[in-house]
């Protein structure tokens, strides 16, 4: 899903079980697997959080073209700020939020086509 075309909605939660309800909730609500984002400071707790919730981690787009499941490195908090934005949110917005990520929460998005 390209983000130019979408609508995001964003979630910050404490943990990776507090991200995978939330998930579930906006599953209830109609959002599918391809449309549910989740993002954790730790790369693992990333990866961990997406798959138990079945959504989709946000990848950088180098990461997205190479998805070897190898490398699980701590991103710079540029990189985190990257990729939120790439979601489709202001740069305020990924500050704030990549701060969030710093205190240990974990940031959940749903992406809609826009209308």
């Amino acid at each position: 899903m390209d983000a130019s075309q979408t609508k995001a909605y964003a979630k910050v939660v404490e943990n990776g079980v507090q991200a995978v309800e939330t998930i579930r909730e906006l599953r209830m609500t109609g959002y599918t697997g391809d449309q549910l984002f989740v993002l954790a400071y730790d790369e693992e707790q990333t990866g961990r959080t997406a798959e138990a919730a079945g959504a989709q981690p946000i990848l950088s787009e180098h990461e997205q073209s190479e998805l070897t499941g190898t490398r699980w490195l701590r991103p710079t908090p540029d990189e985190l700020r990257r990729r939120i934005e790439g979601m489709g949110f202001s740069e305020a917005e990924s500050g704030y939020y990549e701060q969030q990520l710093e205190q240990g929460k974990v940031l959940v998005v749903a992406l809609t086509s826009a209308v």
